[in-house]
């Protein structure tokens, strides 16, 4: 069980990047967004209300085995973050790239009530809520961002 684990909460080995392993196992969210954004609304949510309670447990688990409750190879809590700041919108790489932007931005920020999870949930459950709540405000951005985008190109 251990093996799986690991493999989910790195993001398929995405966490072991030598170098910004959060940004770099963000980077599982961009295929996943272009899977999962064809989806109705309504299956889109299960399907991320279930990676949110799977990324619960992995990320839980492997952080007992790491021994550090938010260890860096642990990044299947970026993958829900980012496909929260996405969920609806339909597949763009403007959307793709903005999102990842955004989302890593409010990641790294911690904005409350992020910082509060980050600092006062020492378990699975906190390091993934830290990274729901920046991909909250991740997709309020982004929102904003894409209508402005919008209406800059259309006139």
């Amino acid at each position: 069980m251990r093996p799986f684990v690991l493999f989910l909460s790195s993001n398929a080995g995405l966490g072991y990047s030598p170098f910004a392993p959060g940004t770099v196992g963000t980077l599982a969210g961009i295929p996943a967004f272009w899977l999962l954004a064809s989806l109705p609304p309504g299956l889109y949510a299960l399907t991320w209300t279930a990676l949110l309670f799977l990324s619960f447990w992995a990320a839980g688990e492997a952080g007992k085995h790491y021994g550090v409750v938010d260890d860096g190879r642990i990044v299947i809590d970026e993958l829900v973050g980012y496909l929260a700041t996405v969920a609806f919108l339909p597949f763009s790489w403007t959307a793709a790239i903005a999102g990842f932007l955004f989302f890593r931005l409010f990641d790294i920020s911690k904005i409350p009530p992020a910082s509060w999870f980050d600092r006062k949930m020492k378990n699975g459950y906190g390091v993934v809520l830290d990274d729901v709540v920046a991909g909250i405000y991740g997709a309020i951005a982004l929102r904003v961002f894409l209508h402005l985008f919008e209406t800059t190109i259309t006139g």
